[in-house]
């Protein structure tokens, strides 16, 4: 799988929501929902983000902001 460049994926090995942020050779890049250090996955493990985990993403960004762990 090739995600397009801004959709939301799940790294099933890493067990993280991602943004796709681009493609370098065989691997996926990805960057955490709301931004933070990107990392490779390998297509084979990624996977389209139900709307029930883009919320959860939203959510925990969200609360993180309101906690002030995130500036």
């Amino acid at each position: 799988m090739k995600p397009p460049i801004g959709s939301y994926v799940v790294d099933t090995r890493a067990g993280r929501i991602g943004v796709v942020m681009g493609h370098e050779g065989p691997y996926v890049q990805l960057r955490p929902y709301g931004g933070g250090k990107e990392w490779d996955a390998e297509p084979g493990v990624v996977r389209n983000a139900t709307p029930a985990e883009r919320l959860r993403a939203a959510t925990a960004y969200a609360n993180a902001r309101s906690r002030g762990e995130i500036p």
